[in-house]
């Protein structure tokens, strides 16, 4: 079987091997298990330097190079549209030399590859919806789109849609799915946390406007000066870098915020372990892996009511929601961790029980029954 991955994310060539980012890395490595060939169309970054969050394919696979586009502005869109007519003649070729296609949305690549697939309906294809499906939430119009033409079963045929929780608008195609970090045997049993002392929350995202990095240190300076011993470990880079030291600095927060950059997956596996919560105020999540992680370890998630989050938490009942105002967010966690250990080791409990069920062999099971069908 030959299968083709449509997606936007950058691809890295070292030592006879394709490198990316290493979640997608991860997942696409099972996906791949299953093929006998595999043909990725993807741009190529701007150089091979391989860092900490980007993993090697395990599999052989036929980069089919396109180059990057975006619409951000008058310059870009313009080239955005002489690019089109060539990328798309790229997947049209790829599609047609696959036996399943699989692709990766809501991104560029996967609007050009939302249309092209309208011309393959016998062709196999999943489509990993990885975004925010919701509806009722803002969306730019690209990505809305796509979500009109991929549930849309008219348009596309013999396709699975999977998305992140469970949706009232869910049409015949659509599959609600999961996405995973650990394996089985990397499960640990429940221990109890000691609440009476430092209290350690972890931020694991990029740096950007939409994770709020800056409301997460924020949030840690409230809490400490309403008498909550609070530190934070923050990992991940990205433009608001910067921002973030400066403002820890001019702040004083240096004993109490901690920022690592981009570290390996064991790196933030072991700051997770003995972690009270993991936060992640986000603007807009698909399945938040940093919720997840942290949770997978019994540390509690605190977030915002976003996308499938409210599901993942229970509705309160394995984590913490809080808007995404600073006063209110911060009422909203001190209201819980006044009621006491026991009611956090529940929360703990809950959430670690929930995610554990999330492991990468329930995720290959679940690709195995998507592509061996």
């Amino acid at each position: 079987m030959t299968l083709a991955i449509i997606t936007s994310t950058p691809h890295k060539f070292k030592d006879g091997k394709y490198y990316a980012y290493g979640p997608y890395v991860r997942e696409m490595n099972i996906w791949a298990k299953y093929a006998d060939k595999v043909l990725v169309i993807a741009p190529r970054a701007s150089n091979d330097d391989v860092d900490e969050i980007e993993s090697a394919y395990t599999k052989s696979v036929e980069l089919v190079e396109v180059k990057p586009f975006n619409i951000t502005t008058l310059f870009n869109l313009l080239r955005t549209l002489v690019l089109f007519p060539f990328i798309s003649f790229k997947i049209f070729k790829v599609m047609k030399k696959a036996d399943h296609i699989h692709m990766r949305c809501p991104c560029n690549m996967s609007l050009l590859g939302a249309f092209v697939q309208i011309l393959f309906p016998k062709k196999k294809k999943t489509i990993k919806y990885a975004g925010n499906w919701d509806f009722a939430s803002q969306q730019p119009w690209a990505y809305r789109m796509q979500q009109n033409i991929l549930k849309n079963t008219t348009l596309s045929k013999n396709i699975k849609v999977l998305v992140y929780g469970n949706w009232g608008d869910a049409t015949s195609n659509m599959v609600s799915f999961m996405s995973a970090t650990y394996r089985n045997d990397e499960r640990v049993p429940f221990a109890v946390k000691d609440y009476t002392k430092k209290l350690k929350f972890v931020f694991t995202a990029s740096l950007v406007v939409g994770k709020r990095p800056l409301l997460t240190i924020k949030i840690i300076e409230a809490l400490r000066k309403n008498g909550i011993d609070a530190e934070v470990h923050i990992f991940g880079d990205g433009p608001l870098m910067g921002k973030a030291k400066s403002y820890i600095k001019e702040n004083n927060l240096e004993d109490n915020v901690f920022m690592y950059g981009n570290q390996d997956r064991e790196t933030v596996k072991a700051c997770l372990t003995d972690a009270h919560f993991s936060i992640l105020p986000s603007k807009s999540e698909g399945w938040p892996k940093a919720i997840a992680e942290g949770m997978f370890f019994g540390a509690i998630p605190i977030s915002t009511k976003i996308s499938c989050l409210p599901w993942m938490l229970d509705y309160g009942n394995r984590g913490i929601l809080i808007s995404n105002n600073l006063d209110q967010a911060v009422q909203t966690i001190l209201d819980h961790i006044q009621k006491g250990d026991v009611y956090l080791s529940e929360l703990s409990k809950a959430a670690l029980a929930w995610s554990q069920i999330y492991t990468l062999d329930k995720l290959d099971e679940e690709i195995g029954k998507l592509v061996v069908k």
